[in-house]
């Protein structure tokens, strides 16, 4: 091939060198101070006469170097290629190193700031810690596909059973109900809601003091749902259930209405009612929610103070009660969650002393773990009983038998009487030491508030100490207390003089409504306990003392002249019991009617 050829093809500066073997060994250099020139065949077809002629005069050489040529020129194609691609890579490596080195710099700054530690680490550790770093508020999040029980019992029961059941019940449901998340379809048996008289807007009392996201919002009443409270009110002081049936008839989403009827199916052992009643209720007030009111976010309060925000947090918490009746306990730990988000820090109905019951019965060790790490400060969690025994429990769960053991043991000398409550409600001998030692068999000096409390996690909590592997853990802890009291372990004087001091006082006002809401027959509230001189009402139980009111509470010149106002409302409240009954029934009837039109 000649040089001019190679020149008129490859570019200017070209130096051939040719092996001592043969032609197969030629090799071609090409170099060039501009830019290398690309391969273009069409270069060739439209040469000159001159270019012809050498092709002519080196035609032998380009059909002995056929084969050789086709290889060069692939290989070539396919290094520059190649080249092209590394290059490429290169400069795309470059810039995701300068915008690395960039959020790096980033970084540091930030960390500065914040006080964090230097990037030190690897990403992986970095994104853990991150993960792990939730607020206090965050750890109540709501997860909505857990709202809903029929999911639970499905996965308890399957989902054939549960579908066939609720196939018969859907046969008179109307269909313009409007969806919720509290409330779904399977639940719904009653007529559409068309005006209720309630909404919800932005509580401007709060407007200024809103930080980090957090709204405040209230419920508002209509000027026709505030007569309907008022003929509700007169009923109630009435003491005449029938007046109260009456109101429900005429107004089927009026909600202390509906509370107050539920309560009386409750007491007359008709649950189903009364569960359903609290679904209509929950129902009307989640359709009263202001647009900015997401349950799920944690970030939404209402203002216990308020007499029209109450109805909410007590709906809530009497159908998380019906829930967990039904054995979907994950369902009424989400309910929980909501409803202590409502108001974290008063936690109006005292939440702290049930959500560790639901989520032990969830098997949400770890999140109950974080729960009480998160809030410990600001609540004092660990000073409940309820909480220290079910800490300890969930470690043992987990299998942190070592801070199990710590956990419970600790628990044991802080509160030694729910150890003879729980051996006595779960049917349980034990050895004559630890049956008659005077660490755990008498404690005269335990405050009437203490021993409430101690009884009302016993009550509420026992078969939890009744499953599988338990029983031989306790008693282990059981024994290794005994060992400790006999050695004179500071800690067990120290616990002593703990008890002898902080529990003294009365129950707290929340701690009470809580009692009273619960409804466990082993645990009452006396009427000594009651603090104040207000009537307690099932639909809205010790308000607070500091109560907003847009309602004129029953006054003293009203109410009937008796110490225990509190025995007096619920017995004359079923005084004609067989007439409430009746009545009841004929709601019933009412409401199969409505449903089958």
């Amino acid at each position: 091939m000649s040089t001019r050829y190679m020149k008129k093809v490859y570019g200017s500066d070209v130096t051939l060198e040719t092996g001592n073997d043969n032609t197969s060994d030629t090799e071609v250099s090409v170099t060039s101070n501009a830019k290398s020139k690309s391969f273009n065949v069409f270069d060739v077809l439209n040469s000159d006469k001159e270019d012809i002629d050498d092709r002519q005069e080196d035609e032998d050489l380009i059909t002995n170097s056929t084969d050789y040529n086709t290889k060069r020129k692939k290989k070539k194609k396919h290094k520059k290629l190649e080249n092209e691609r590394i290059k490429n890579q290169q400069e795309h490596d470059g810039e995701c190193n300068e915008n690395i080195d960039e959020i790096e710099r980033s970084i540091r700054e930030v960390n500065k700031l914040l006080g964090e530690p230097l990037p030190g680490c690897s990403t992986q550790v970095l994104e853990a810690q991150w993960v792990d770093d939730i607020s206090k508020e965050d750890i109540l999040i709501v997860q909505r596909k857990h709202l809903n029980p029929h999911n639970e019992l499905k996965r308890i029961f399957g989902s054939k059973t549960i579908e066939a059941g609720q196939s018969k019940k859907n046969k008179g449901r109307p269909g313009n109900l409007k969806k919720t998340w509290l409330i779904y379809p399977e639940d719904i048996y009653w007529v559409s809601l068309k005006k209720s008289g309630l909404s919800m807007s932005l509580d401007l009392d709060y407007s200024t003091e809103t930080t980090e996201n957090v709204l405040y919002f209230v419920y508002e009443h209509s000027a026709s749902y505030k007569e309907i409270q008022q003929k509700f009110l007169q009923a109630v002081e009435s003491l005449n259930p029938e007046n109260i049936i009456s109101i429900m008839n005429a107004h089927s989403y009026h909600i202390d209405s509906l509370l107050q009827v539920s309560e009386m199916c409750k007491l007359t052992e008709d649950l189903a009612h009364a569960a359903e009643f609290i679904k209509r209720a929950l129902y009307c007030l989640e359709c009263a929610f202001h647009p900015f009111f997401n349950i799920t976010t944690a970030k939404c309060r209402l203002d216990y103070r308020k007499q029209q925000n109450r109805a909410f947090f007590i709906t809530l918490f009497k159908h998380l009660g019906f829930v967990g009746g039904r054995a979907c306990y994950r369902t009424s730990l989400e309910l929980c969650k909501l409803l202590l988000s409502l108001d974290p820090e008063g936690d109006p109905l005292a939440v702290v002393l049930c959500i560790d019951f639901y989520a032990l019965k969830a098997k949400e060790y770890e999140w109950f773990i974080k729960f009480c790490n998160l809030w410990e400060d600001s609540r004092n969690l660990t000073q409940l009983p309820n909480i220290v025994y079910s800490l300890a429990l969930a470690h043992f769960r987990l299998g942190n038998k070592t801070d199990a053991d710590t956990l419970l043991q600790n628990a044991l000398i802080m509160f030694p009487d729910v150890l003879m409550l729980l051996l006595e409600k779960c049917s349980i001998q034990t050895d004559s030491k630890v049956r008659f030692h005077e660490f755990f068999y008498s404690h005269a000096n335990t405050s009437p508030a203490l021993e409430k409390l101690q009884k009302l996690y016993v009550m509420r909590s026992f078969h939890l100490w009744k499953e599988t592997g338990i029983l031989p853990w306790l008693e282990e802890c059981v024994h290794t207390v005994l060992n400790r009291v006999e050695s004179g372990d500071d800690y067990i004087k120290y616990c002593q003089v703990k008890r002898s001091t902080r529990y003294r006082g009365k129950l707290p006002r929340n701690i009470l409504r809580h009692i009273i809401l619960s409804d466990l027959q082993e645990v009452i509230v006396n009427v000594q306990e009651i603090q104040g001189e207000d009537p307690v009402l099932s639909h809205d139980p010790l308000p607070p003392l500091d109560s907003i009111d847009i309602y004129k509470r029953p006054t003293a010149n009203n109410r009937p002249n008796s110490s225990n106002f509190f025995s007096l409302f619920f017995s004359s409240l079923f005084r004609n019991i067989n007439g409430a009954a009746a009545a009841l029934n004929d709601l019933n009837l009412l409401e199969e009617n409505d449903d089958q039109a």
